[in-house]
């Protein structure tokens, strides 16, 4: 793959650095920005998203006749680095999970009438939206297809869910949900995927279940299904392909999970830049021990070296390949990468860094999730080593 950015994707990352720089970053600085669970607020989200419209910079990934922008993953992958140097950068732009992932999979598998009604409100951003899967145990959680409890049985001419999910996110305040369930017993299409609207009866959020934070809007819920109605034309593709559905989805969810931990890794950098550079320590200036250049150092190779998975798996979705393994060492890589650039800033600005002087004690809190969230890094990593033993040494082979 060639590295060059096209003059449109340069154009995008530009104009994105330029319209954090002065509409996203100063709302970090004002404490009446924040919600309750620490995320950007209703009014300055809304005053935000405005603008982001009117720079043409919203909803990057979806089709430009639907409102977005159109970009293949690779463009993604840059622009969203860029846009997450904010940690309100992504929502802003209508780039942020949950509705980043279910725009994404509706766009590549609803019908025009799926896209219509399911879709086209999240682009537009009237609506948020949630996927249902993961359960309470014995339930499903990283195998969905060998555990998941929760069923959907064909009654009539509806189907009829029950059962009960949890560590739903952004279920609290969203109007779209798609739902995955068990509609028979077969180890690989057991499982089928749904499409239903909070105003539907039936369904429950339980309780948003409290989390060490930050949250994205609408939290991480447990939901109660007891009676559910949904009709067979909300059916995501067929009957049988829950599973499909699944993978289709978090796969490049995953990868634009990896590509905003970029841009925030590289914020932390950011911070602690200036700090090393002015404080000193027996007689010098931080930056000018050895030990100090060493930790910056290595955090900058991991960022460089992530980068460049990141944009390899990016690369093979845009050439209509699953990833699978490359997304999956993508997702470890960055978990890592994101964990280790905020600990160490924090750690070289000492009390001031763990203080909430700093964006850097949010950002840590936030980075010990990306180890778990879409996946746990423990899945991930037994995900490759099964591409490792099944292609040996053409585990590591040229595209050709």
């Amino acid at each position: 793959m060639d590295f060059t950015l096209t003059p449109e994707v340069e154009d995008y990352r530009k104009r994105i650095r330029v319209f954090v720089e002065e509409h996203v970053l100063p709302l970090e600085k004002d404490p009446a920005s924040f919600d309750a669970h620490e995320n950007i607020a209703e009014e300055p989200l809304a005053r935000v998203r405005v603008k982001a419209k009117e720079a043409g910079l919203w909803a990057l990934g979806m089709p430009r006749e639907r409102g977005g922008q159109g970009l293949p993953v690779t463009a993604m992958a840059v622009c969203y680095e860029e846009m997450a140097r904010s940690i309100f950068g992504p929502v802003c732009c209508n780039c942020a999970a949950p509705d980043d992932g279910n725009m994404i999979l509706l766009n590549k598998v609803g019908t025009e009438a799926q896209k219509e009604r399911w879709l086209q409100p999240i682009i537009d951003g009237e609506v948020r939206s949630a996927f249902v899967m993961t359960e309470p145990m014995p339930g499903s959680g990283s195998d969905p297809g060998g555990t998941m409890r929760t069923r959907a049985q064909k009654k009539g001419n509806k189907w009829v869910v029950t059962g009960r999910k949890w560590f739903i996110t952004g279920a609290d305040g969203a109007q779209h949900f798609i739902l995955v369930a068990r509609t028979s017993d077969d180890p690989r299409r057991g499982l089928s995927a749904f499409m239903f609207d909070a105003d539907q009866p039936g369904w429950e959020i339980v309780r948003r279940i409290p989390i060490m934070g930050p949250e994205e809007h609408g939290g991480h819920c447990e939901v109660d299904f007891d009676g559910l109605e949904i009709a067979p034309e909300n059916m995501l593709m067929e009957e049988g392909d829950g599973l499909r559905v699944t993978q289709i989805r978090l796969n490049t969810a995953r990868l634009t999970h990896c590509m905003r931990w970029l841009g925030m890794a590289k914020r932390a950098i950011e911070i602690v830049e200036p700090y090393v550079k002015e404080r000193e320590s027996f007689g010098m200036k931080l930056i000018e021990h050895e030990v100090i250049q060493r930790a910056l150092g290595e955090v900058a190779m991991e960022i460089a070296t992530g980068r460049l998975i990141v944009m390899y798996a990016a690369w093979k979705l845009d050439q209509g390949d699953y990833a699978r393994k490359e997304v999956a060492m993508a997702k470890v890589k960055l978990a890592d990468t994101l964990h280790k650039a905020v600990d160490t800033a924090i750690q070289l600005m000492g009390a001031r860094g763990y203080s909430k002087d700093e964006l850097l004690e949010w950002m840590y809190r936030y980075a010990r999730m990306a180890r778990l969230v879409d996946g746990a890094s423990e899945v991930h990593m037994m995900v490759f080593s099964r591409f490792l033993m099944r292609e040996g040494m053409d585990f590591w082979a040229w595209d050709t």
